[in-house]
């Protein structure tokens, strides 16, 4: 049965499923391009300075630390009658009601009641909201999908659903933010009108979509040690790689110097949307990517991603005021990230499988937790730098033209400075090579699982 299986694993898979489980990817994939939108947010409304929301940020990570490993832990030792990782779903409805209480502060607030204001609901948000998201997520798809094939399809197919919605965002938000985002007022009625339908539309999966199988090493009963988590850092260097990885590409991603870039050296924050466009054109790469990773590997596959990345920028730093240009460089710096950021949760699952290879709990919970905090500080991090550059550079909110050095520190910061990070994300890329030992070890853990069986038969 499992062989047919194996054979065919597409037909089992269907468009509404493919739909409703990237219900919830749309929604996630909306509030990451909303919180790029904070430090503008903090800076041009409420009046903070780079630095001091930089600092806010970097602190908060302090408590995602500790909130991480525990969401891990916690979901890979959960048993219920919904699941395993479903029923931490929920958190969609609590993300976006702290996303909107995060652009709610109320303006008559003093400075320090203000950046008190900000650190609470951003630790809310991620701490504990994202924490929980990223851990259940690749738990809840290995359960609710049985085969490989199905789980890759469902990643990259889905990123024609996260693209579509990108584009709609970043061809109607810019405009939305100049009309109705003009005060701390204008920006709650603004979040709030995303944050209702998107709650409603990441809940959807939850709903609908059952965990069925089971793919549990250990023997039922046998829970996972606190201890284990340690063992996971110490003997799977792939998921330490996948993490540095990872922390780099959203510095990069969470800069939030996309808005900063339209508004002094493009000269006009309201034509931001026209760079969707290079969305459109990118959707038939989730038709391609199921191909590629078969043809290339997943490692390779990212490499030459980030190369084309790279690309972009080098052509955005010498082109960057041009129209033409800076749409023609949007292509390439956002294509080229499609296959690392679309592909991520198959990077988890090949960990996971080299995970029982060893003898170890699969973990899924646990490898979301440790790569989703590599991605929250990389995303602080990506905000306290800019922050931190700004600062240096004599950048001033206030002003309406801006001197010599803060435009060349974001031209740097849009450009050459994104381009040297991905630089290292290649090299770091270079040494995964599970991706081709992995056959292999599927082929041993088959044959363990096989002998495990018959064994219990036997009993």
């Amino acid at each position: 049965m499992s062989e047919k299986r194996a054979k065919d694993p597409s037909e089992k898979l269907g468009f509404s499923n493919l739909m409703i489980w990237n219900s919830r990817m749309v929604s996630t994939s909306i509030y990451v391009l909303m919180a790029g939108f904070l430090m503008n947010y903090c800076t041009d409304i409420l009046g903070i300075t780079p630095a001091y929301i930089s600092i806010i940020l970097v602190v908060s990570k302090l408590v995602d630390g500790v909130t991480d490993v525990l969401a891990g832990f916690i979901i890979d030792r959960t048993e219920t009658r919904w699941g395993r990782g479903r029923p931490y779903e929920i958190f969609m409805v609590f993300l976006w009601l702290s996303t909107w209480l995060l652009f709610s502060c109320p303006e008559s607030f003093s400075l320090a009641a203000k950046s008190v204001w900000i650190f609470c609901m951003y630790v809310f948000m991620n701490a504990i909201c994202v924490t929980f998201l990223n851990a259940n997520n690749v738990v809840y798809l290995v359960r609710a999908f049985e085969t490989k094939e199905q789980q890759v399809k469902l990643t990259a197919y889905g990123s024609f659903f996260t693209m579509g919605a990108a584009v709609i965002f970043n061809m109607m938000f810019p405009m939305a933010m100049s009309k109705v985002a003009t005060s701390a007022a204008g920006w709650s009625r603004l979040i709030a009108m995303l944050a209702v339908p998107l709650t409603l539309l990441g809940i959807i999966r939850m709903l609908t979509i059952k965990e069925q199988y089971n793919n549990d090493v250990k023997a039922e009963g046998e829970k996972l040690k606190l201890a284990d988590v340690f063992t996971l850092v110490k003997t799977n260097e792939y998921v330490v790689r996948l993490s540095l990885a990872r922390f780099i590409a959203n510095t990069v991603g969470s800069m939030g110097v996309t808005v900063y870039f339209w508004t002094y050296i493009v000269g006009n924050v309201s034509l931001m949307g026209v760079t969707s466009v290079t969305s459109i054109i990118l959707l038939p790469l989730a038709f391609v990517l199921p191909l590629l990773r078969r043809k290339l590997g997943l490692g390779r596959l990212v490499i030459w991603g980030f190369c084309v990345s790279i690309a972009g920028y080098i052509m955005m730093f010498f082109f960057g005021g041009n129209l033409p240009a800076v749409v023609a460089a949007t292509f390439l710096t956002t294509g080229g990230t499609v296959p690392f950021s679309m592909l991520f949760n198959i990077f988890l699952i090949d960990c996971a499988d080299y995970n029982e290879w060893q003898g170890n709990p699969r973990m899924e919970g646990t490898l979301g937790s440790l790569t989703g905090f590599a991605n929250k500080v990389g995303g602080a991090f990506g905000g306290f730098f800019l922050g931190i550059m700004l600062s240096l550079s004599g950048y001033d909110g206030t002003l309406q033209v801006q001197g010599n050095g803060a435009i060349l520190m974001i031209r740097l910061l849009a450009s050459v400075i994104p381009a040297v990070f991905y630089l290292v994300i290649i090299l770091i890329m270079r040494t995964y090579k599970l991706d081709k030992e992995l056959p292999k070890m599927k082929e041993e853990i088959e044959a363990r699982r096989a002998a495990e069986n018959s064994a219990e038969g036997v009993h």
